[in-house]
């Protein structure tokens, strides 16, 4: 159970109504508690039934509550939050509310009865039209009895209401006649109150209201002009704002909820949101069937009366959308001469050459490569502080988030893993695994709870695997899929952790786009936001194999070839290479048995190199037989078996150092030159072209 979860569930009665003990469940689950802590809450109910907790469980996907429910609903029973205390705003990104200390004071507009030309009749009328359909059944009281409250002061409370009639016959009467006629003989100390929302005519309490449009938001703790000013400043979306005739105004707000449970929602963010904004709200009038004053009436010497109508957003959506507007969270424009002393450091390199610690990759195939058996290498190599297809990873924490296995085969997958690589876990406490299917979320729900979850497990890394499970919107829209990136973003700014996510390939992907960062499913907004993409295409291993079979006497009956190509933005491109996926790990081909295998979607079967890739039809591969006739510089091509060193040695002396690079030419290392891009061939000047690895010349 996270943090004080069941501190907040202390405060929470199991022996609420249903729909709350139904809102719990959703909330914990949504939280990502597992259904134990629900049912062991349960248990505390006289009402309990063994099993009931499951089976509601499986039923929960609509999302319709959040996590914050647990902290509300404690709240509501008497918890006090402090410092040391669980924040809801932990689990929301797009927190924003209302500074009241820079919100100007507004002077609340005066009815136009002192002037004598108030038309209270023409805005209780206005009042019916704009909330209520002819048909509704409106619930109002203008009964009163006195009482005393605990200071000694006179208060008023309803005495007989009246809720089996309907708007339109009010309206009618309020239309041919007197206020009188059509809502009876009105208390002159007391005033008038109405039910805001309409009724059934069969009662007049929640379950009685037939539609959820409008909450009521007051407070009595601040002035008038205060009130007034921070409703305007929270750009609410109010119908009317009334004056009660009293010390407080009452803000009828469009909440538009399609059931009880979004009314509960929206009302609490909408309560939580004026809290913080310092309007202090009375959490008294959350209900959908709360009573507010009804304009058009006297109370005492002070009118009810409207003070403005439809201010603010035009919808609670319109509204939301205007918070997440408001954020201003970036980080200050800096300047270059300040920097240029004073550089921060690079961060880590997580894999050399790749991706630093913060950033992002994306891990891109077709079905079937191996992708998640490679990005669990990935995450035992970072575990261990081992190569992972040859390249170092910095070792540390890492967690794979896994959304397609059952829980029982990753972890085997896991085991599997380790053993063919022949490596001892003496790191394996490391590797965290979040088994999440059956219960993913969409990744604005998820980054939320991962940055909750992981703020203190210091992990560098994180991986998603596959993103498909999380998507928000559709894959294919440009808008959508950055919005859905940026909770990458986000979960790496907040954590300081790389994010590491898998993707597949669209359809004919590999032969229909030469640039690796094209081939990913969707928008293109793939190839453009990671900071390092790497990429699998399939070669053919037929009669290609036998040399690494000998190689590796237990290679598994099966074996697939792959080429890995990389797009980077922090580094140099990384030279193609080919690797087995030897079920269930990838080995890089070291010793170029692929070398000449062709790719799996080309037609064509001389060198692995589609002929609509090159772009000319007389380019091809020097082979060894032409070296001694190739000129570079005037220095022969030689072999790297002649000069005596190792491929490592040569990529660590030559490629770094000078300006020398390791290629290979049918089956032989070669060093050249690798700013020179035309050789002498034969009395002929040939122009270098490079293509998925291989060096190609051409008159």
């Amino acid at each position: 159970m996270c943090d004080n979860t069941s501190e907040l569930l202390s405060y929470i009665s199991p022996d609420v109504g249903y729909d709350e003990w139904i809102r719990v469940g959703m909330a914990l689950k949504e939280a990502g508690e597992p259904v134990s802590t629900w049912d062991s809450w349960s248990r505390g109910s006289s009402k309990y039934h063994k099993g009931e907790c499951e089976k509601k469980w499986n039923s929960f996907d609509s999302h319709e509550v959040t996590g914050g429910t647990l902290y509300y609903l404690a709240c509501e029973y008497g918890y006090q939050p402090n410092n040391n205390n669980y924040d809801i705003t932990n689990l929301v990104l797009d927190e924003y509310h209302v500074d009241p200390t820079f919100v100007a004071r507004e002077t609340v507009p005066k009815p136009s009865a002192e002037s004598g030309h108030y038309d209270a009749k023409g805005e209780m009328l206005e009042y019916f039209t704009t909330l209520f359909k002819p048909d509704d059944f409106v619930g109002y009281c203008i009964k009163f009895r006195e009482i005393k409250d605990k200071n000694g002061d006179v208060k008023f409370v309803p005495s007989g209401t009246q809720y089996r009639r309907t708007a339109g016959d009010i309206i009618e009467k309020l239309s041919n006649g007197t206020i009188e006629n059509a809502i009876g003989t009105l208390d002159p100390v007391a005033g008038a109150y109405i039910r805001f929302n309409p009724l059934d005519g069969s009662g007049e309490n929640n379950a009685n209201v037939t539609r959820r449009k409008y909450c009521l938001i007051e407070s009595d703790s601040i002035s008038i002009e205060q009130q007034y000013s921070l409703i305007k400043a929270m750009n609410l979306p109010c119908v009317f704002v009334i004056n009660s005739g009293g010390k407080s105004l009452h803000a009828i707000v469009k909440v538009d909820a399609v059931n009880e449970s979004q009314y509960r929602e929206r009302v609490r963010d909408i309560y939580d949101f004026a809290t913080k904004s310092g309007f202090h709200p009375d959490a008294q009038d959350k209900n959908e069937s709360r009573f507010s004053r009804l304009p058009g009436v006297k109370r005492g010497d002070n009118w009810q009366y409207i003070v403005a109508r439809n201010i603010g957003a035009e919808s609670y959506d319109a509204w939301v959308e205007w918070r997440q507007d408001q954020i201003d969270d970036l980080p200050p424009v800096d300047n270059m001469k300040d920097a240029w002393n004073n550089m921060p450091p690079l961060k880590e390199e997580l894999i050399p050459g790749i991706l630093r610690v913060g950033h992002k990759l994306l891990l891109a195939g077709p079905s079937k490569a191996g992708k998640s058996f490679l990005l669990i290498n990935l995450a035992i190599s970072m575990a261990e502080g081992t190569d992972w297809l040859g390249m170092t990873c910095k070792q540390g924490r890492v967690c794979y988030i896994n959304l397609e296995l059952d829980e029982a085969s990753c972890l085997h997958r896991i085991r599997e893993v380790y053993d063919k690589l022949g490596i001892e876990p003496n790191n394996i406490g490391n590797i965290d695994i979040w088994n999440l299917r059956g219960h993913a979320v969409p990744m604005n729900k998820l980054a939320q709870v991962m940055i909750h979850r992981f703020k203190e497990r210091q992990y560098v890394a994180v991986i998603i695997d596959p993103i498909y499970k999380v998507i928000t919107g559709d894959e294919n829209n440009a808008t959508e899929m950055s919005e859905f990136c940026s909770y990458f973003d986000k979960v790496a700014t907040a954590l300081k952790v790389s994010v590491i996510y898998c993707h597949h390939h669209s359809k004919g992907a590999a032969g229909k786009y030469a640039n690796a960062a094209d081939r990913s499913s969707g928008s293109g907004v793939f190839a453009r936001d990671p900071d390092a993409i790497i990429d699998l295409r399939e070669v053919k291993v037929d009669g290609f194999d036998s040399g690494y079979r000998k190689e590796f006497d237990n290679a598994c009956d099966i074996l697939t070839g792959w080429e890995i190509s990389s797009t980077l933005r922090e580094f140099a491109p990384m030279p193609p290479f080919r690797c087995w996926f030897d079920h269930p790990i990838h080995r890089r081909d070291d010793n170029n048995y692929l070398g000449q295998a062709p790719y799996a979607d080309s037609s064509d079967s001389g060198r692995g190199i589609a002929k609509d890739q090159t772009g000319k039809s007389d380019w091809f591969e020097i082979t060894a037989d032409m070296l001694e006739s190739v000129k570079i510089s005037g220095d022969t091509a030689v072999p790297l078996e002649a000069v005596g060193i190792s491929e490592s040695n040569a990529k660590r002396k030559f490629s770094k150092e000078s300006n020398y690079e390791v290629a290979t030419i049918n089956k032989v290392k070669v060093v050249h030159l690798r700013e020179e891009d035309t050789i002498v061939f034969k009395g002929e000047t040939w122009h270098r072209f490079e293509n998925n690895g291989r060096v190609l010349w051409g008159k």
